[in-house]
């Protein structure tokens, strides 16, 4: 007589959905996720109630002006430029770079001074340099953010090239304090001022 063949035992799964929704609301609550969005931007101190009537003296040479219009044109002005017209996007980059670090000490461009810098010395800087950018209540997206990626990219390369030059890397690999000293040598000084109708139709 043949033997019959034992019937191996079976999982109990019936509390398997439980389980498995349950650990899904955990690691929900638990996870952190990164909702880091826009640009990076820091915003100045608030005004001191002291100093409210202050007028700040920023000089002409100082100011690069960026205008957008309507249409997404883009126009690029400074104290050497008699009639603005537009410009490419493709120049705005080299055009900001020139503008901030002045090599010639160009009368007409950012003014140099002396700057003590910690872990540089002695520095002849433009930290006084303004790039202003005004837009229109109808510049596309597309083109603002064009106009914001070329002036992070212009900033990026300057900080990159005195980086390499005063401590033999790039800036994104530098240590803390010397990051803060390359931000003291060229200070990313960008001001948007309010959307208005600039070039555009009623």
């Amino acid at each position: 007589m043949a033997k019959k063949k034992k019937k191996m035992p079976g999982l109990n799964t019936s509390s398997t959905a439980d389980i498995s929704f349950m650990l899904l609301i955990f690691f929900l609550v638990t996870t952190s996720m990164d909702t880091d969005m826009g640009l990076a931007r820091h915003l100045p101190q608030p005004p001191d109630p002291d100093q409210e009537d202050a007028q700040v003296d920023i000089k002409a040479r100082n100011i690069l002006y960026i205008r957008l219009n309507y249409q997404g044109q883009l126009s690029i002005k400074d104290e050497t430029t008699q009639d603005a017209g537009w410009s490419e996007f493709s120049e705005l980059r080299q055009r900001v770079k020139d503008f901030v670090r002045n090599e010639q000490n160009y009368s007409k461009w950012p003014e140099k001074h002396v700057k003590i810098i910690d872990l540089l010395g002695r520095c002849y800087v433009t930290d006084k340099h303004v790039i202003s950018v005004q837009t229109d209540r109808g510049t596309p997206y597309d083109a603002y953010f064009q106009v914001q990626n070329e002036l992070v990219a212009a900033y990026t390369e300057l900080r990159n090239e005195i980086s390499k030059e005063k401590f033999g890397r790039e800036y994104q690999y530098l240590e803390d304090e010397q990051k803060d000293a390359i931000r003291q040598y060229y200070p990313q000084n960008i001001s948007e001022a309010e959307p208005k109708k600039y070039g555009g139709a009623e």
